[in-house]
């Protein structure tokens, strides 16, 4: 698959390295070099960042937070890792520009669609944080909602596992890796691929997910160079 611009979902998860939560400088500062290799190669890249490895809004309702703030402060979540991910990319040598969903200057400026494209069409990587700025979706249905506005060529999800598995392989030793697989099957088999909106928006607008590990260090250029790493969900 040929890419000009993609889109970068990256795991708040990840984030925390080996720790407990918060983020891992070291994990950082690695998605950043490995960033920067990919926009020397003149790559178009937005990045989405989840918040999970501060505060997730869906586990904050099951202890008793009000929905709309939870997720509010999940959205807050993704803006810190955000400032943290711009400023690991600075130290790269990498300019960047931090755009938010939520008007909060000068944190960041408030996200429009021309202004990403017009950053990336210079060469900055354009970081886009606080979800969709709206309670009740996720961060992948805001990387989604965000590829699909900003004309990626796919969304590239990076995660902790390589690909798109029959069963978790974490907990299941027999599951086996799909190369590609289609947008209805991963329906069908109920694969926890992204949540269903997500993965409706991008079945109905035709934006293909590659799932990889991003953990792996040089995956992410490996996989722009056309490497057979992770899975093509299309």
């Amino acid at each position: 698959m040929e890419y000009n611009r993609i889109l970068l979902k990256l795991s708040g998860e990840s984030l925390m390295g080996d720790n407990q939560f918060g983020i891992d400088e070291e994990r950082l500062n690695k998605y950043a070099e490995q960033i920067h290799e990919v926009a020397q190669m003149g790559i178009q890249i937005g990045i989405v960042i989840g918040g999970g490895n501060i505060f997730r809004g869906l586990s904050g309702t099951s202890k008793g937070f009000d929905r709309v703030k939870g997720d509010q402060m999940g959205m807050l979540a993704t803006v810190i890792n955000s400032l943290a991910l711009s400023s690991a990319l600075n130290s790269a040598g990498q300019r960047n520009r931090l755009f938010t969903a939520i008007r909060m200057e000068p944190v960041g400026e408030l996200y429009s669609k021309w202004k990403a494209i017009e950053s990336m069409e210079k060469g900055d990587v354009v970081i886009i944080a606080g979800g969709t700025g709206n309670p009740f979706f996720t961060t992948d249905t805001a990387s989604a909602l965000r590829g699909i506005e900003i004309e990626a060529d796919a969304m590239l999800k990076g995660t902790r596992v390589d690909g798109v598995y029959t069963a978790d392989p974490e907990k299941d030793p027999d599951a086996t890796k799909f190369q590609t697989i289609s947008f209805d099957e991963v329906y069908n088999r109920n694969l926890k691929v992204m949540d269903l909106t997500a993965t409706t928006m991008c079945k109905e607008n035709n934006l293909p997910i590659v799932v990889f590990n991003m953990d792996i260090y040089g995956n992410l250029k490996k996989l722009i160079q056309g490497e057979n790493i992770g899975t093509l969900v299309k």
